[in-house]
């Protein structure tokens, strides 16, 4: 964090002693969370912007980092606003801390306060490119949800934002900082089953045709913010799109906003899960920053399923990794030696000896167990971080939640986190790249180096490459064809 000077005062300290963490010079000057003390001067105020059921998640992760506050959030319907401010003043209370958390409409309200350090961008995927770019332009740090971006080239301009303005992004793809997918990518990395020959990336089904019914906009969301640079006619609002809450009584959502499953406002389970098992693909091969060179769409001349190629012979494919269930997510490593299995609370290889047990779990049969077995390895996790007997110098990744630390750690040392920006475009490319095959009909090549379509005009046009916004929005560091 910058260290502007305020009347002989650090910002940094001058923060610690702001109505949003502390009362007055009298309070004492540091505290405490998980048994671990945090000088004012060390403390993250964060800002969310989109409030929906991720950031209610994510919030539970930031709130077991140490010396974190929650200056204020940003949503453009009012009752998530009021949810959120509740959720996180409840916590402020719990933690003997000043209870406010200030409410907005428009990110960029949020965005103009100085004492937010960092913030959280987790709305709809077409918001992600705007609310970073603007979050760092105003010297933001961000946590981005997954995937990166709706388009190829949002991605890109991401990119040139971060750097140029000398910011600390970290995608939410926090299966990078889980045990067993670190491990993966180590066994794969280190030749444990040798060459690597084929991957299989199950991630589900790609968006389909947007087909709900028209509904009536309820008076607590501002759905033309919501539309922000869309400029398909063919959406309208719905309750599936935007699902609906309440506050007195409580009720949150009772599904995943829909806009992930259409074409005109997300890109299926193909980006949505993508950007996890995708994501570990590529830094298993060390590809980060790079990627496929063609892809193959599903139903191409008898192509039984999404393919991706690399320069180097390995074929990724989009099938089950899983002979007992199709449908559960994750990641099969085929090489010249043996095999490796891993989805969330699983690692499997066929050399049992290298998988440590701490990290093996139990073979999934079906995508609801494999998510109960991810939820008690979560559980196991949170309750060894909470072992009193560990010395107070235990890692970060003890600590708290580890992909969240991870961010912070890096907002307060300036370095790149584990996920950084050019990995969440690379992976956001790939996603990308699958759903204009599939949409174009026939394979499509890709040029990593250059970022480009060589010699498809037809790619190169595609809304998935590149969009017109809708009036006024325009996408900065972006010239259409050519980076700025």
């Amino acid at each position: 964090m910058k260290e502007n000077k305020k009347n002989g005062i650090s910002r940094r300290a001058f923060l610690g002693y702001s109505a949003l963490g502390l009362t007055g010079l009298t309070i004492m000057p540091s505290w405490a969370q998980n048994g671990v003390r945090i000088a004012p001067s060390d403390r993250v105020v964060l800002g969310f912007i989109g409030l929906g059921q991720q950031a209610l998640s994510d919030f539970t992760g930031f709130a077991a980092c140490p010396g974190i506050q929650v200056a204020a959030c940003c949503d453009v319907d009012t009752m998530k606003t009021e949810r959120f401010k509740r959720r996180i003043e409840a916590w402020q209370a719990s933690k003997g801390m000043n209870q406010r958390c200030d409410k907005y409409e428009f990110y960029e309200d949020l965005l103009n306060r100085k004492d937010i350090d960092a913030v959280e961008v987790a709305t709809p995927d077409h918001w992600h490119a705007l609310a970073t770019i603007h979050a760092c332009e105003a010297g933001k740090d961000v946590y981005c949800q997954k995937p990166l971006a709706y388009t190829i080239t949002e991605g890109l301009a991401m990119i040139k934002a971060v750097r140029d303005n000398n910011r600390v992004l970290q995608v939410g793809s926090q299966q990078r900082s889980s045990a067993e997918f670190q491990k993966a990518i180590e066994l794969v990395q280190t030749g444990a089953i040798g060459h690597i020959e084929k991957i299989y990336a199950r991630v589900g089904a790609p968006p389909t045709p947007l087909n709900l019914p028209e509904q009536a906009i309820p008076a607590n969301l501002n759905f033309n913010m919501w539309m922000g640079p869309l400029n398909d006619p063919k959406i309208h609002y719905n309750d599936d799109l935007c699902p609906p809450i309440s506050l007195d009584p409580a009720q949150n959502e009772k599904l995943w906003g829909a806009w992930r499953w259409y074409r005109e406002t997300g890109n299926g389970y193909t980006a949505d899960w993508g950007a996890h098992m995708f994501d570990i693909a590529q830094a298993a091969l060390g590809m980060d920053g790079s990627g496929p060179v063609e892809f193959i769409p599903q139903g191409y001349n008898g192509t039984k399923w999404a393919t991706m190629k690399y320069a180097n012979g390995v074929v990724m494919t989009e099938q089950p990794f899983l002979d007992s269930n199709e449908d559960a997510q994750g990641i099969k490593f085929i090489g010249s030696k043996g095999w490796i299995e891993v989805a969330r609370g699983y690692l499997g290889c066929s050399d049992p000896s290298k998988v440590p047990a701490e990290v093996a779990g139990t073979r999934p049969v079906s995508r609801e167990e494999m998510m109960k077995m991810y939820q008690e390895y979560m559980k196991r996790m949170a309750e060894n971080a909470n072992n009193p007997s560990r010395a107070q110098a235990a890692t970060t990744y003890e600590i708290s939640s580890p992909h969240m630390q991870n961010f912070v750690d890096c907002v307060r040392s300036r370095k790149n986190p584990i996920a950084p920006v050019e990995v969440g475009a690379s992976t956001n490319t790939l996603c990308c790249l699958v759903n204009i095959a599939l949409e174009l009909g026939r394979p499509v090549k890709w040029d990593p180096a250059t970022l480009s379509f060589p010699n498809d005009k037809e790619a190169a046009n595609h809304r998935l490459y590149w969009y017109k916004y809708r009036n006024p929005y325009s996408l900065p560091y972006y010239k259409k064809n050519n980076l700025a």
